[in-house]
């Protein structure tokens, strides 16, 4: 059974850090997308940063580049999301996913791709 679930969200002011934590379970293969994704009340859920479980390759949002990192452990049963420098406009509910298809990350802006979605957490930055 897959299984997802994100942790780790929190309340934290303007400039510090939080790391979330996504349980991953159930997959067949080794090899796929897995991502953070992050929903603000009122709008549009958004790519934030997405890993290749293949090569270990990583890619981020424009928005989030140079602040938060995305990771996963030798276990391969958690991937994590290092958010440093925190502003406002990050605050969010995140979401971690999986597209079991196909671990490229080039195209991970495109949401519907990924057809694994856990629960999300809530990060609320104050400012």
């Amino acid at each position: 059974e897959v299984q997802l679930q994100a942790s780790g969200g929190g309340l934290v002011q303007t400039g510090g850090s939080l790391r979330l934590s996504c349980a991953a379970s159930g997959f067949t293969s080794d090899e796929y997308a897995i991502g953070w994704f992050r929903q603000a009340p009122g709008k549009e859920r958004e790519a934030v940063s997405c890993l290749n479980t293949r090569d270990g390759s990583t890619n981020y949002a424009d928005s989030v580049t140079g602040r938060f990192t995305i990771s996963r452990d030798n276990a391969k049963n958690l991937v994590y999301l290092q958010m440093n420098n925190l502003k406002a406009e990050d605050t969010a509910v995140y979401f971690c996913a999986v597209d079991g298809i196909s671990p490229w990350c080039g195209n991970f802006y495109y949401l519907p791709r990924f057809n694994f979605w856990g629960r999300g957490t809530q990060v609320t930055v104050s400012s």
